[in-house]
């Protein structure tokens, strides 16, 4: 181990930086405009029923993307990272499940992945509740570890995250203007760099990837210190004034049941969305707040002009399998920010102190774990080989994985 961080001191970090810079010719894939119509109340008895799309949708990690690779060779930054990684790290105080990340040290150059199949790509539910949903008993558990959640419940923290994941992928899909005409989308600079038409079934989902750069640079640093992004934006919506293309990021909060375990003393939102929006809106701040500052931070790295909030519900409480959509809401990144006390200027603080810790380390590798009984996140200096053959991808380092024993 080579550095243990508490939250206390993470919270105290800060790092003025700008709101980062384009890349010249570097932006690809494709938008479609945003429906307005699901900006308006739903009529009751007529839900919209949350449809399930096929479409082909990536999230490749850092170190595999290729145009960071040709952006790394050409030397255009030192730190690179993708927006739902950095995301995650600058967010780091406000989560409660554990996650790692995996940070490369090549020449000068440094890489934050994560690893296949993690957990960091799924959408957590009430992670951050008073009441969060409780792990299922193992079976023929005994004593005080038992939680009285069945083995085959739907509302473990497990099962959630799968089914708010699947939510956001779709309803993303779902409110986009798909068309065949030239004129009803918008075209990046380029083709999406992962879709390989001869390999792919599905047609391609509405996506734009922006990469972007930002100066982490200190006044005492000999040379700049800057740090290359890939950033994502889901759909263009024409601003009512000026006419002008704005860009959307579009996410999901789901209700399972409000009156479960793990619900976090949410309001009804079929009866209160449309009277007590502040309400609802304040509740799911307390209680999703790392997943909800983690999109907010990811808006604000790809300079969207808006973020678009949907309010799925299951159909019934007692099943997972379908959807309905009560409502959208749409917020500026900043101004969400300021209202849920989310700095920026903290999370870039938390990235500098991390970056420093291992740049001036020889070529290594280094696997950054979130405890998961405490508010630590732990730096392991691992052998550069490290989950090349571990085919499935397991932390077993220290304490970032937890025995039955010990939980």
């Amino acid at each position: 181990m080579k550095e243990e961080i508490d939250f206390v001191r993470l919270t105290k970090l800060n790092l003025g930086t700008t709101d980062g810079e384009d890349l010249d010719d570097h932006n690809y894939g494709f938008l479609y405009y945003y429906d307005r119509t699901f900006d308006k109340a739903p009529v009751k008895n007529a839900e919209r029923r949350l449809q399930q799309l096929d479409r082909a949708a990536y999230n490749v990690t850092t170190s595999s993307d290729p145009v960071i690779q040709d952006l790394a060779r050409n030397d255009e930054a030192t730190i690179f990272a993708t927006s739902d990684i950095l995301s995650m790290l600058m967010c780091a105080t406000r989560s409660v499940y554990s996650w790692d990340l995996i940070i490369t040290k090549q020449g000068n150059k440094i890489f934050i992945d994560k690893r296949l199949d993690n957990n960091i790509d799924l959408s957590t539910v009430n992670e951050n509740a008073t009441d969060a949903p409780l792990e299922a008993d193992a079976p023929n558990a005994t004593g005080p570890q038992q939680t009285g959640v069945k083995p085959d419940s739907i509302n473990t923290p497990g099962n959630l995250a799968i089914e708010a994941t699947m939510i956001n992928h779709n309803f993303a899909l779902q409110v986009v203007t798909e068309s065949a005409s030239a004129s009803a989308r918008v075209e990046m600079a380029h083709n999406n760099p992962f879709y390989v038409a001869s390999e792919e079934t599905d047609p391609l989902a509405s996506k734009a990837y922006k990469y972007r750069r930002f100066d982490l640079s200190l006044e005492t640093d000999e040379e700049p210190l800057n740090l290359i992004v890939r950033t994502e934006i889901d759909a263009v919506v024409k601003n009512n004034i000026s006419g002008e293309d704005q860009h959307l990021t579009i996410k999901a909060l789901n209700e399972f049941d409000n009156k479960a375990q793990g619900s976090g003393g949410a309001l009804d939102w079929r009866t209160k969305l449309a009277s007590q929006r502040g309400a609802v809106v304040a509740t799911e701040m307390k209680n999703n707040s790392c997943k909800l500052a983690r999109w907010t931070t990811q808006a604000i790295l790809a300079k969207a002009d808006q973020m678009k909030l949907g309010f799925v519900s299951r159909a019934n409480p007692k099943s997972s399998q379908a959807h309905v959509v009560l409502g959208v809401m749409g917020y500026k990144p900043r101004e969400f920010a300021s209202q849920m006390n989310l700095n920026l200027n903290n999370g870039w603080g938390i990235v500098r102190t991390i970056v420093d810790l291992v740049r001036d380390e020889e070529d290594k590798k280094f696997v950054l774990v979130k405890d998961p009984n405490k508010s630590v996140i732990r730096l392991y200096d691992v052998p550069l080989s490290t989950f090349e053959d571990d085919e499935d991808g397991a932390v077993t380092i220290g304490t970032g994985a937890v025995d039955e024993d010990d939980e």
